[in-house]
């Protein structure tokens, strides 16, 4: 997923609902200030991540906040970069969809080329309230790392997973899972499983560190069996509940397993995560499954990017075994991501936009939920399209000059997916989908124990200790290594 030297580079992650508008340039009959016409922009739509320990690297509070940086934020909010939303609109109908309007683009646009004026201090709005600390309210069960983890000043990206009793007596319905990393910055995403309390103990601390290294999702260890998963944060995602009436299973005795992916800073870190999860009043009515497009992540797709390839391009397809529901979507590519597209196309030939991001940023990454479920009958076939950019060109290639980059867990490695939340849409597409759920299970075991995904971990692990030692010669370098060619 990220490195986090570059998930600073954006000059904001302003977090917006569209709100409100402003007059355009040729209706004025006055110059825009910042008390009347910008401070209103920003605080509706900016400050709730541009303010004091979130997630933008700067505030945009006060007037020398903003005008320091005024036309840094007129061209990224005038290309549309910020406030950061990346599925494209009518491509999919999304709830809280983000983004300015012409109107307001224009009034931060007018409002520095003028010069930047002030305005009254008697015409500034009141500064939004927010909820501080846990954004869904106060959890039913928090859990929290049970010591720090340092994170090196430098060195590759680092995959670690740490194992959090959950102390239940009775098995419980999980409606949400909110995620709260210690040391922002360090922390690119984070997967959540479940595994049988205490099948972990022989391994963490083993190599005399808190948890312990991996980056294969514990659910899938079968030595930790029964597992499951419960969800997954990553940079930019925005806590959310499940649907009224859709619950995830976490079973008393269980122990959760955060695995983090942690990036140095150039200085050294601690991290301390905790999660709040928050239970549901009653088991649901349907069980919630994630189906992706491209398995692993794209793995066995065949990602082999030359240096200098401008639109590397892997498609995948998925044909839905039952009638579903489709709740939520995201995607996940690294740093040379370009362009995600993914369209159902039903029995009928009729086709339904899923989700199509034309500028795929790493260092902003949200699940999509659709304003209603998008109903897919049995057999509707899911095509999905990935394209790379590994040129000179992509302004967030991390290696200069351009290397050639494959599969793998490394940030400057690549892998590419889309993955589809959804649910059944009657008791007999349940009863289908539980059908097909034992062949998709063995086909995935299948696939995992593979030459090919094997070749694939193998080439991965090989390439990060070649990263590993290429940090042990250069003592004390703190930037990304892209490794060789």
């Amino acid at each position: 997923m990220t490195s986090g030297r570059l998930a600073l580079v954006p000059a904001a992650l302003m977090v917006a609902a569209i709100s409100g508008s402003s007059a355009t340039s040729g209706s004025r009959s006055r110059a825009v200030t910042f008390s009347e016409d910008v401070a209103p922009i920003l605080y509706a739509n900016c400050v709730s991540c541009h303010r004091p320990g979130e997630a933008a690297p700067f505030p945009l509070i006060t007037y020398q906040d903003v005008a320091k940086r005024g036309k840094l934020i007129a061209k990224v909010t005038q290309s549309r970069q910020m406030p950061p939303w990346h599925a494209a609109h009518g491509y999919g109908e999304f709830t809280d969809e983000r983004g300015l309007t012409d109107a307001q683009i224009a009034t931060i646009r007018d409002w520095v080329a003028g010069g930047m004026p002030r305005g009254s201090a008697a015409k500034m709005p009141a500064l939004p309230t927010f909820t501080e600390g846990w954004q869904l309210g106060t959890p039913d069960l928090v859990l929290e790392m049970p010591e720090p983890f340092a994170v090196p000043a430098g060195g590759p990206d680092i995959y670690r997973n740490f194992v959090l009793p959950t102390g239940l007596l009775e098995d419980k319905w999980v409606r949400a899972v909110e995620f709260r990393p210690g040391t922002r910055k360090v922390v690119h995403h984070s997967i959540f499983h479940y595994i049988r309390g205490g099948s972990a103990a022989k391994v963490v601390g083993a190599d005399g560190k808190p948890g312990f290294g991996g980056g294969v999702p514990a659910g899938f260890i079968p030595a930790f069996a029964p597992a499951g998963e419960l969800g997954l944060w990553a940079v930019g995602t925005t806590p959310r509940a499940l649907p009224d009436g859709l619950a995830v299973s976490l079973p008393k005795g269980s122990d959760l397993v955060l695995q983090l992916h942690l990036h140095p800073t150039g200085k050294p870190e601690l991290e301390r995560a905790k999660v709040g999860i928050y239970f549901a009043s009653a088991p649901p009515a349907r069980k919630i499954r994630e189906l992706g497009v491209l398995g692993f992540f794209g793995m066995l797709a065949g990602i082999d990017i030359p240096p200098g390839e401008k639109n590397f391009t892997v498609k995948g397809a998925l044909t839905l075994p039952a009638d579903m529901q489709v709740l939520s979507v995201m995607a996940h590519a690294h740093y040379l991501g370009k362009e995600f597209k993914a369209t159902a196309t039903l029995p009928d030939g009729s086709t339904r936009p899923m989700l199509w991001i034309q500028d795929w940023d790493f260092n902003w990454q949200d699940r999509y939920f659709y304003k209603q479920p998008v109903a897919l009958p049995k057999g509707t076939r899911i095509d999905v399209t990935i394209s790379w950019d590994n040129s000179a060109d992509n302004p967030r290639n991390p290696c200069n000059p351009p290397r050639r980059v494959q599969w793998g867990l490394q940030s400057t490695d690549e892998m590419g997916g889309v993955r589809f939340q959804m649910v059944t849409a009657s008791d007999a597409a349940e009863a289908d989908m539980e059908k097909a759920a034992a062949g998709i299970r063995a086909a995935v075991a299948k696939m995992a124990q593979s030459e090919a995904a094997q070749d694939a971990i193998k080439k991965a692990a090989e390439r990060n200790r070649e990263m590993e030692e290429r940090f042990r010669a250069a003592a004390g370098q703190t930037q990304p290594l892209c490794g060789g060619q």
